[in-house]
């Protein structure tokens, strides 16, 4: 599994219609993506669950490396590119993926949170304990799933959550979810990655 995500940080007065009605066009057309697990399409609104700014800032996980080029290279992001300018584009190794108690339900709210992995820790206990985090995020109540993955360049932890109600029980940003594309969602490895 392979995480990845890049932000769009608008503007404080942008009218986030622009982007839901974006959304509402286009985000069918990964709904059958190969090699795609999942796709959440967030937004995030100043002021919303504590948000300074406002972002948009999909969220991927990756059943396969081709799957994720073929986004990036092939066209589809292209477009994006086209009507916003290039963004940063942040990828993660995939290090535990699990379903929650609500995953037959539709994603209200997304939550992600980015760590720095501290300098002379030992790494498997850092990595066994975010793989931790993850089964624990998917046993709270709403919870419809919950991944955990690292950047080791940068030596940054990414928690990520999907949730069927407005209280996410996880720390970390909170974003609207405008629609999930999950093609390959039931290939994603359950469990610990390595």
């Amino acid at each position: 599994m392979h995480a990845m995500q890049y932000e769009l940080t608008l503007p404080a007065d942008y009218d986030t219609g622009i982007i839901r009605s974006r959304v509402s066009r286009i985000g069918h057309l990964l709904d059958d993506w190969d090699g795609l697990g999942l796709k959440a399409y967030l937004l995030r609104e100043r002021g919303v669950h504590g948000s300074p700014v406002n972002q948009y800032a999909p969220f991927y996980l990756w059943n396969t490396v081709q799957g994720m080029n073929r986004f990036l290279w092939a066209g589809a992001f292209q477009g994006l590119v086209d009507d916003f300018g290039r963004p940063a584009v942040r990828q993660w190794t995939g290090l535990a993926y699990e379903e929650g108690g609500a995953a037959g339900s539709p994603a209200a709210v997304a939550v992600r949170r980015r760590q720095p992995v501290a300098a002379g820790v030992e790494l498997s206990a850092v990595m066994e304990d975010a793989a931790r985090e993850a089964g624990r995020l998917a046993a709270e109540d709403g919870a419809v799933l919950a991944a955990a993955a690292v950047d080791p360049h940068h030596w940054d932890l990414v928690h990520f959550s999907l949730w069927e109600h407005d209280a996410p029980k996880a720390d970390g940003d909170v974003f609207r979810v405008l629609h999930v594309s999950a093609p390959g969602r039931d290939r994603l490895p359950r469990g610990r990655q390595w």
